[in-house]
């Protein structure tokens, strides 16, 4: 580890308490914890290099999740790099003033894809930033896994449900994650976080923290009939709007078959790239306006024009194409104080209550999406609840919130006794082969890599080893310290 005479690290990678064990004249007697807090209120007195392997800029969600939590948090820590491949200088600097901190380029051919993940993780350790830095922050488990093999600490920040989806992996992800220099394990869902919990991982290693959105994105509140003019629209027209990727993948077949028993309301979908099946049945009712992929500064003109802000109601994101667990638009909907429609599926459940914050239909049901959208633009008084609601709530949903409980658990992993993992058991061996085999039916059949839920959304691929308990939901839940 770097030994920098004008500052104070910790000279251990284990994660053991290191009291005594530090650089610098003031703090050679302090703990860990003690340390920790001298440096002021969310500091991390750390040096952190992110890694993410797909160029920049990107218009893709992981991209915006990954890297803005990254910018956030860089703010926090004492110094901070990005690995990110690129193709010239000119997307060097852009990356660097989209991440604002500096750019490290990876040394990985920019095409195809996998070839360049799996170089940048061959790369990255080579590196002088990797040896300089305390610890990993990746979304990559190729990269996680060389990086423990080169002596570094791993923070891992990913939505997936990976044992679930992808069972053959479960013995390898149990080992990954129990080694004792993977701190944690940061999801943005309980959903996923106990998918982990139910392969054997310790519940301290496992976080739930949401994503966000940027309030500088919405801006100031803008009338609805106000914005419907801005957008073209007459402030009359009820309006239904959905924001995102225009695909098959979304959900949106139950859209255009509302919209087609709905002729009065108006169904704004805006994220269209292209000419696929969902624009193909769009365009044929009248009633349906596409809109091209928008900038984010132009995207909140068409959220506000919105009377119902519709996450579709479909279970297909989450169990059939594993795309989406807890849409990252609906962070951005909640803060912009419009009544919000979605399917009650258990990943939307943990952020949104049905009459509270919401109004939740049942999933993948034409009827009680209509129901829905009927009932939100003839109640106005409890549309303007929700909303609301919704709005109050968004305010512990921001990138910065997200950031600082995401220091704080660096912080808390640092301080921690290294966890231990108990050994892979034969009940776990017969229901991952249980699960495995399926999976591999699934793939020929399907051939599809994501493999369904079983039986229900909250089964999970692997049984609880010696019958662990998950600690009780909430953003930033971990077991206790051993």
């Amino acid at each position: 580890m770097a030994s920098d005479p004008g500052q104070q690290w910790p000279l251990r990678r284990d994660g053991l308490a290191a009291t005594g064990c530090w650089l610098g004249r003031d703090l050679a007697s302090q703990t860990n914890a003690e340390y920790y807090r001298s440096g002021g209120p969310g500091s991390v007195p750390m040096k952190i290099l992110f890694t993410f392997e797909n160029p920049l800029p990107s218009a893709e969600a992981d991209a915006e999740v990954f890297v803005t939590t990254a910018r956030h948090l860089a703010r926090l820590a004492s110094k901070s790099w990005l690995h990110v491949p690129a193709a010239d200088e000119a997307h060097c600097r852009a990356a660097a003033a989209l991440a604002g901190m500096p750019v490290v380029r990876a040394r990985a051919p920019i095409a195809p894809a996998a070839l360049r993940h799996f170089v940048c993780g061959l790369t990255v350790v080579f590196r002088r930033e990797f040896r300089e830095a305390d610890l990993i922050y990746t979304r990559n488990l190729w990269v996680a896994s060389l990086a423990l093999l080169a002596g570094q600490r791993i923070v891992f920040d990913h939505y997936r449900p990976w044992p679930a989806q992808i069972p053959p992996l479960g013995r390898w992800l149990h080992r990954l994650m129990c080694h004792r220099r993977f701190l944690a394990n940061i999801s943005h869902s309980e959903y996923t976080r106990a998918r982990y919990l139910d392969l054997g991982v310790p519940g301290q290693k496992l976080y739930c923290v949401r994503n966000g959105f940027d309030p500088r994105r919405v801006g100031g509140p803008v009338p609805v009939e106000t914005a419907k003019r801005r957008v073209g629209i007459e402030g009359s027209q009820k309006t239904v709007v959905y924001t995102g990727r225009v695909n098959h993948k979304k959900g949106l077949e139950l859209v255009i078959e509302a919209a087609r028993r709905l002729p009065d309301q108006l169904f704004v979908l805006v994220g269209s790239q292209g000419n696929g099946a969902i624009e193909a049945a769009a365009r044929a009712l009248g009633n349906v306006r596409l809109v091209p992929w928008q900038r984010p500064e132009a995207l909140a003109a068409y959220l506000f024009a919105a009377d119902v802000l519709l996450i579709p109601p479909s279970l297909k994101p989450l169990t059939q194409f594993g795309s989406t667990v807890i849409p990252l638009k609906l962070y951005l909907y909640m803060g912009c104080g419009r009544p919000i429609l979605a399917g009650d599926s258990p990943d939307l459940r943990e952020v949104l209550e049905d009459g509270r914050n919401a109004l939740l239909c049942r999933p993948d049901c034409v009827e009680s999406l209509i129901d829905g959208i009927n009932t939100l633009t003839r109640d106005p008084r409890l549309a303007h609840r929700l909303a609301a609601e919704a709005l109050a709530d968004s305010r512990n949903y921001t990138w910065e919130s997200r950031a600082r409980k995401i220091a704080a658990i660096i912080r808390e992993r640092l301080d921690s006794i290294a966890t231990e993992c108990g050994a892979w058991s034969r009940e776990q061996s017969r229901a991952w082969l249980r699960h495995s085999r399926r999976w591999a039916v699934h793939l020929i059949r399907k051939r599809s890599l994501v493999l369904p839920p079983a039986v229900g959304l909250e089964a999970g691929p692997v049984a609880r080893a010696g019958g662990q308990s998950a600690p009780g939901p909430g953003t930033g839940t971990r077991g206790s310290r051993r």
